[in-house]
């Protein structure tokens, strides 16, 4: 697998070069970059360079025991994006890794070509805030194995998604580092869109997953940014990427074409 070292953190990554222009696809909390492998797939087929890091922290790079932060993963896609030659990509989150995606534009206007969030807690509800404070308090807590594990299992599924990768996926995220585990919930808790007034010129897409509750405040996202375009799937819980590849690929594909990607 290619890697390379910033500032002596190694940051792992797929890569797949191709004549149109690129496509990052940023993970999630505790996730890694397989959680993207089907969007990989089918932007790779059709010709595109595709970059899909496991962020600092997840998968197979480096996991210092640090303070984990927006900007810092923001930083660490950005400093990607150069090393590689990736010319104006379009930016593709999933959870948090759309917030990443967000924060990237926002910090890097002149890079992302398009930014697509899919299921992305960027504008959090009060009641979510709340939440996020009781999972932190958890994971501080001598139960912290199973927290995020049930806390996950509880908010992120559908009784109609798949069960064996719901099991994948709890096993993957309940594995993180616990200092990872913690940093990155408090930096969810406490992220701020409002910086992003203004800033967040590009063709900007937002996929909800179809749960019962919204994921993210969007009249708060549309109020940031005006001409956000608002897209839902039918059937799937928080990671439609995985359980709705059709239906996420499809809207994807038809944005970043609109968008010159």
């Amino acid at each position: 697998m290619p890697e390379l070292r910033r500032e002596g953190v190694r940051l792992s990554f797929d890569l797949k070069e191709g004549e149109k222009p690129p496509v990052v696809l940023i993970h999630g909390f505790c996730c890694d970059r397989s959680f993207m492998a089907d969007q990989f797939a089918f932007f790779a087929a059709r010709g595109h360079t595709v970059l899909a890091p496991d962020l600092r922290g997840h998968g197979a790079s480096d996991k210092p025991e640090q303070c984990y932060t927006f900007e810092g993963f923001a930083s660490d896609v950005a400093w990607l994006c150069t090393q590689l030659g990736l010319k104006r990509p379009a930016l593709v989150g999933h959870s948090m890794g759309g917030t990443i995606a967000y924060e990237t534009a926002m910090r890097f206007p002149d890079l992302p070509r398009a930014v697509a969030l899919l299921d992305s807690a960027v504008a959090l509800t009060e009641a979510a805030r709340t939440g996020m404070s009781r999972l932190i308090a958890e994971l501080n807590g001598p139960d912290r194995a199973a927290a995020l594990r049930r806390m996950a299992d509880a908010a992120f599924f559908l009784p109609t998604d798949d069960p064996a990768r719901r099991q994948r996926i709890l096993d993957v995220m309940s594995a993180a580092p616990p200092y990872l585990q913690v940093s990155g919930a408090q930096a969810l808790r406490d992220y701020d869109p409002t910086p992003a007034r203004g800033r967040l010129i590009m063709p900007l897409l937002y996929i909800a997953a179809n749960e019962p509750t919204a994921r993210s405040d969007l009249d708060t996202l549309v109020e940031i940014v005006p001409h956000v375009q608002l897209a839902r799937t039918v059937g799937s819980g928080h990671f439609c990427q995985m359980e709705v590849p059709e239906q996420v690929n499809a809207m994807l594909n038809r944005f970043l074409h609109l968008a010159g990607a």
